[in-house]
Formats: C-alpha cells, structure tokens, sequence
C-alpha cells in the first residue's frame, strides 16, 4: 500500500522517546492526548530511577542553569510544525545550479524544517544573535498561532501602524529570562546539525555574555567548551564613556566533540618569518637560534656537564638550568652544524631552528585583534559598498567585517570539502559575502545558509532579508569579476527559500460541523496557490534530503515531472496521472518516487500503480502527499 508522508518538520519529542525506550524500555507508559486517543510518554520516576543507584525522592538541589520560561522554552525545541519551504525563483541567482540556501523566516522555524535534511552536516554554525542590550531591534517570541503581522505586533518590533519600533527594554522583569527562552530552543536545534567535527562560534556583547557561556554549557555540554575569544571591535575608543569604553565583544567556540576537534593553524606571519636569518650561509636556509637550556626541576645528571666552543671556551648551564640535551647529542648536533657559538665561534651555544622545520603555521590566540580580523567601522565600509542604502533606509549598527568570519573559516573548514557554513541570525549577509570570497581565495568549495527574520520594511525603507538577498548578489558579482576566469566554478548563487504554511489542505473537519454542500470543498490535498516546485521542496524536506540537490524538470507524457540529483526522487504532481506516466517513472528505477494523493481516480487505479512499481522497479520507494 502506498503510504502518505508526513509533510511536517518531525516531532522531536517522539524521536526522544524512541531513543528512551531502546535504553529504558520500562519507563515508556501512555497517556490519552485531547481527544482521548492513547499515545506514549515517558514515566519521569522510573526514568529518574533508572539513572540512579539509590532511591528518587522528589526534587533535589543542582547546579544549573535556571529562569522562568524554561521549560516552555524546552518544548518549544521538540514542538512540530505544519510548516514548509517555498522557492523564490526570482529573488534567487543560478537557482538550479548554486548549492547556497538564503532562508526567509523565524529562525527556529527554519531549524525545525532542516533537522532531518541537514542532520549532521553542518561543519560551522556562526551566528551574531541580538546582544540584548535593552535597544535590540529584535525580540524573537515564538508563538506558532499566529501570521507573521500578528506576531511583529504582539512583540513590540511594530506599532498600530506597521512601523517598527524598538522592543526589549532593559526595565522588563523579564529581560534575561526572555533572551534565555529565545536562545535555548535554537541552540538545542542547531546542536543537532553539527558535524561530528564540527563547531559554533557564537559573538556575544557583556549583557549576556555570562548567561549565553552557562546556556552554551548546559546544551553542548561544558567538556565541550573551547576557548571564549575576544574581539577589538574598536580601533578608536569614545571618550564620552563614564565608567569604561567598551572596545571588545566576545566569540564562545564550542565543538561538537571537545576531545577530538582540532583548529587549522594561521598562516604564519611576516614578522615571525623575518626573525629567522642565515648569517653562516648554512645551505639548510634560513634559521633562528633558540636557548640550548631548558628549566633544571625535571632534568637528569647527565644534562649537567661543561661544554666547550670550538675555540676552546667552556660554558656550563646557568643557575636553575640544565642542557637541552645530554652531551653526546650535543656533539652529534655541533658535527651537524646545529648549534651556533656566535659569529666569531667564542659565544654562548645556541641551536639553530631551521624556517623549514617549524610548524608551518601559528595556533589561534584568543585575542583577535582589529588589525587582523578588522572592526566595526571596517563592517559598515563594507556593507556599503556591496548595498545602496536611500535615506528611507536604515543602515546595520553591528555588522561583523568579513575578515572577522573569513579567520573562522580558515579556523574551522577545509577549502575542498563542500563544507557548509551555517547563519540563523543572518543579518545583512556578511557570512555569506564571506564565504564567498574565502572560496574564491582559495579554490574552495564551501556553501552556506543563512536564514533571516521576514521583514517587508514599511514602504520606505527595505526589509532586512531583501538588503541581505542584495549584498549576496553584489558580494558574488564583484567578486567573480575582480577574480577573474580561473573561478569559474566559483558558487555565487543561492536558493531563495520563504517559511510558510503547508502546502496541504486542512481537511479535518469533525461530521458534526461538515455540511453536504461542503463536501467538493474537501477533495483536494493541496493548496490551491501553491506550484508543483513548492510541493517538491515539501517533500525534500519530508524525506530528509538536501535542499541544495540539483533538480531537473521535464515532461513525460504531458505530465511535469521533477528528477532530483539523478534519480535520487522523481516527483510527479500532475493532477492526474496516467499508467504510461507512472510505468516510464518506475523505468527509470528512481530509489523513491511521490505522487499527489488525489491524482489517481479510484483505488483500483492507486493498486495498478502500485503493482507497475513492485514488476518494474520493486526498490523504490513509493509515496504519495
């Protein structure tokens, strides 16, 4: 029997009590939902009892981190949502051909429908949430009763006019608990798209920076913790500031497993490079020479001894220090012309660091300094040099410079590795403007997501998503151009994807309130607006597979089909669909195929179909919306 997907983001809290129930088998019971039908759920006492060697008795005194709001917060997380996807060919650039996704709508939406398409595959998360500095132009709430305008009204971010205003001011009671309650279900969500080798960088100002470190802490775990970097944002500080003039935010690293990731190393500089000189000529290049001690507490007796120069001065270590090495490694390394005694051969031993044989890089430091990875000033210059802001217009306050993002890529991926770089909080653009030209500096291959709240703007001045969608499409245009033709394979693109409703129907209506005349109202699935390509990108999301995959459209007996990625899914939302149609389909042995549910006439023409698929092509897997 052909079965109907699912069409909604997956209900994480069933996944959860999959999980639980494989370890715990006992503690999976059933309640009775609303409407009085049974469901599972979990027993917390016996759970509890389970983790423990010793008897639960009622609540006990932790450490952790806690606020008002944060279990609703927790189900929010786990919540499903009858949402979806929709391609915006016009907003997008090389629709079939970029492997880039530029998303419009509330963030955790938006990490709800990638957790199964996405599911361990990003490398990077970096996101530059609200600070919440009680000026924020942006307090994320999250209630799923409501349209977009609703919500922008009840939240304070517009007035009775449609105007935004500001919101999240620092005299609400409820100032850090709500940041809180907006940050834990997206960490909780973005934790789950992490690589095993991947890792979150997270820009923080001082309001929460402790708060977000204590959050970070509970969802990836504090043995996953990295380092807290900070960043001089500043390179000209305001002497207007009362108390202190704040030049720095800080960037919270936190890797998907601690114990095994790894950081690249930076290139090394020209003034590391300019210390090692060659004043003996040595054919081995150039050299740096480097104490010949080291601290006496772990030494043997046989690094205590004299050693004598070529021209016969003898050294012994100073107080405290003992040899490097012990004496007959010394000799084999004066024989190897390793060790210089100054230029007339009478100084002080020193070993000779060859350029060649030093790390060929430097560690990260947990100090980035505006001269390497830019500043504030520097991110505006670029944002408007990319975008034309009209006076209507209003002009980011905190973007981040792209060298700032380029040193986490350079830290965190790998050029030729399809590496994807991920920004919920997407702001202008300047993560993908960065990734772009890091791929284009170094023939890399990385692809990004970036999502953005919708925001239309007032009639004046643009949303942001719309300046973001046009900084991208300047940043990959003048970056192919000033590149030249050897990147030509340079991905500049994006798909333009929009949250919105489902594309199905709601057909459940209680016999009760369906009246007769009604009934030719209810015999579709799908939406009337929506395009055979918005039920596709539905079903790419309800069976877990990228959205960036290359889509191929054609006609097979006059009915439109999709084939994804070569075969992968061949897609056919004609309302109604022939035995010749659904026979060339199963030719192709696709490895699943999707039909509309109302496409075929009777059941018996459902059956045939399912009979030409089991003769044909018994492995693929056959579905219906």
């Amino acid at each position: 029997m052909i079965e109907k997907l699912r069409m909604t983001s997956p209900d994480l809290a069933e996944a959860n009590i999959d999980k639980l129930a494989e370890l715990f088998p006992t503690v999976v019971t059933e309640t009775l939902d609303a409407e009085g039908n049974p469901q599972r759920a979990i027993d917390f006492d016996l759970l509890r009892q389970e983790l423990t060697g010793r008897i639960v008795d009622g609540p006990q005194e932790r450490y952790r981190l806690d606020w008002p709001g944060k279990r609703t917060a927790a189900f929010a997380a786990n919540a499903p949502i009858a949402k979806t996807l929709r391609p915006v060919r016009e907003e997008s650039v090389d629709f079939d051909t970029t492997k880039n996704l530029f998303i419009e709508g509330d963030n955790l939406d938006a990490l709800k429908l990638l957790q199964e398409s996405y599911l361990g595959k990003v490398k990077v998360i970096y996101i530059d949430p609200p600070y919440n500095t009680g000026s924020d132009r942006f307090v994320y709430e999250d209630d799923f009763a409501e349209d977009a305008e609703a919500f922008l009204f009840r939240s304070g971010q517009v007035n009775e006019d449609g105007e935004r205003i500001t919101a999240n001011s620092d005299t609400s009671g409820r100032f850090h608990s709500d940041w809180l309650s907006m940050m834990y279900p997206r960490l909780k969500l973005a934790w789950n798209l992490l690589t095993p080798d991947g890792a979150v960088f997270i820009s923080i100002g001082d309001a929460e920076s402790a708060a977000l470190k204590l959050l970070l802490d509970e969802v990836f775990g504090s043995k996953n913790f990295v380092a807290t970097v900070i960043w001089q944002k500043v390179y000209s500080p305001m002497n207007s500031a009362t108390q202190f003039a704040s030049v720095h935010d800080y960037i919270h690293v936190y890797a998907r497993n601690a114990a095994t990731w790894t950081s690249n190393l930076l290139p090394r500089t020209e003034e590391q490079n300019a210390a090692y000189k060659n004043p003996d000529g040595d054919p081995r290049g150039r050299w740096k020479a480097a104490d010949a001690t080291a601290a006496a507490g772990h030494a043997t007796p046989s690094q205590f001894y004299e050693l004598s120069t070529p021209t016969g001065n003898v050294f012994t270590p100073p107080p405290g220090r003992a040899w490097l090495y012990t004496e007959p490694r010394y000799r084999q390394m004066i024989a190897d012309n390793r060790v210089w005694f100054g230029s007339d051969g009478q100084g002080r031993p020193a070993i000779k660091r060859f350029l060649t044989e030093v790390k060929q890089g430097r560690v990260a430091q947990t100090f980035w300094p505006y001269d390497e990875v830019g500043h504030s000033q520097d991110a505006k210059k670029e944002l408007l040099a990319r975008v034309q802001f009209s006076n209507g217009d209003t002009v980011f306050d905190t973007p981040k410079p792209t060298m700032l993002i380029r040193r986490i890529l350079a830290l965190a991926t790998e050029p030729n590795s399809d590496d994807i770089v991920m920004d919920f909080f997407a702001g202008s653009g300047t993560t993908a403007d960065a990734v772009i030209q890091q791929n284009a500096e170094d023939g890399g291959s990385r692809r990004f997501i970036l999502v953005q709240l919708h925001d239309h703007g007032d009639g004046r001045k643009r949303g942001i998503p719309e300046v973001a969608r046009e900084r991208v499409r300047k940043a990959g245009q003048s970056i192919s151009d000033a590149a030249g033709l050897h990147v030509s394979t340079l991905d500049v693109g994006f798909r333009s994807l929009h949250i919105t409703t489902t594309n199905m129907v709601d057909v459940r209506r209680s016999p009760d309130v369906l009246e007769q005349s009604e009934l030719n109202l209810y015999q579709g699935s799908v939406k009337p607006d929506r395009s055979s390509e918005d039920l596709l990108f539905q079903v790419l999301l309800d069976w877990g597979l990228e959205l960036s995959l290359p889509i191929v459209r054609e006609l097979v007996d006059n009915r439109e089909l999709y084939s994804v990625d070569d075969g992968a899914l061949i897609a056919c939302f004609a309302e109604s669909v022939s035995p010749e149609a659904i026979r060339a389909i199963a030719e192709r042995s696709p490895l699943r195929a999707v039909f509309r549910d109302d496409a075929f006439e009777s059941d018996a023409a459902r059956i045939n179909a399912e009979q030409i698929f089991r003769e044909v092509s018994p492995s693929t897997e056959v579905r219906t919306i």
